[in-house]
């Protein structure tokens, strides 16, 4: 368990890098957030629709980014090929259809992104 003041693990650097997967890059993030306290009552769900799709739900509590604006996206192309993502109270959110869970995870990288670095979290060990 890592309390405060205690030694927190670092990722990997290749999780972080832009060549690895959506869902490798998710765990990194959610594994720099873990300090013993968070992971307990927040973390990041991810459940299947019965249209079909997916629904994401990552919390942004006690992160920096709680505060961030996140324009809402909606985007249909076709009746399985959708995605919406948007943040409701201190939850980003994401629904997609069944093909479309990358490219949500990829919206949610890409708004943290530009604070990412800025906030120490560089993946070094």
């Amino acid at each position: 368990m890592f309390g405060k003041g205690k030694q927190e693990p670092q990722a990997p650097r290749d999780w972080f890098d832009d060549g690895g997967s959506q869902l490798a890059w998710l765990q990194a993030w959610y594994m720099s957030n873990c300090d013993g306290d968070w992971e307990h009552s927040y973390g990041v769900s991810i459940d299947t629709l019965d249209n079909p799709g997916w629904s994401v739900r990552i919390s942004l509590v006690g992160s920096w980014l709680s505060d961030r604006p996140f324009e809402r996206v909606t985007v249909e192309r076709a009746e399985h090929d959708w995605v919406h993502a948007w943040v409701e109270g201190d939850d980003f959110r994401i629904m997609c259809g069944p093909l479309n869970l990358s490219e949500g995870l990829w919206m949610f990288r890409e708004w943290v992104r530009p604070d990412w670095m800025n906030q120490g979290n560089n993946g070094t060990t």
